[in-house]
């Protein structure tokens, strides 16, 4: 594990990337902890599913969009590392890319959770 770390750690602008996203990531946990007391028992975060009782889960489910981004966040780093070992820093790069887009995507969609429902 340390010598993933390190690969990525050699070319600043991928390991900016990814501290980046796990910055808009803290930032996104503040915001629902700030927040957290003035939120309803149920809120709608599946807002894919049809109108009803299935979008809605319990307050603790705001959590969820945090929890597959740092999944998310893993793995992107883990192939980031293994394409550093490989010789191909463009690919992580991109890869670190997505995962700070998707760290924005997941802060901008806990925003309109919240606005919605405060």
């Amino acid at each position: 594990m340390k010598e993933f770390i390190s690969s990525v750690r050699r070319d600043r602008i991928t390991f900016n990337i990814f501290v980046a996203s796990l910055g808009v990531c803290v930032l996104t946990i503040i915001l629902i902890l700030l927040n957290y007391l003035n939120l309803p028992p149920y809120i709608p975060v599946f807002n894919q599913l049809p109108w009803g009782n299935e979008r809605l889960v319990q307050t603790l489910g705001v959590f969820i969009p945090v929890a597959l981004f740092l999944i998310v966040f893993i793995f992107n780093f883990g192939f980031a590392s293994f394409l550093y070992t490989k010789n191909n820093p463009l690919l992580a790069r991109i890869v670190a890319s997505v995962t700070v887009i998707v760290s924005i995507m997941n802060f901008l969609f806990i925003i309109k959770l919240l606005l919605l429902i405060t």
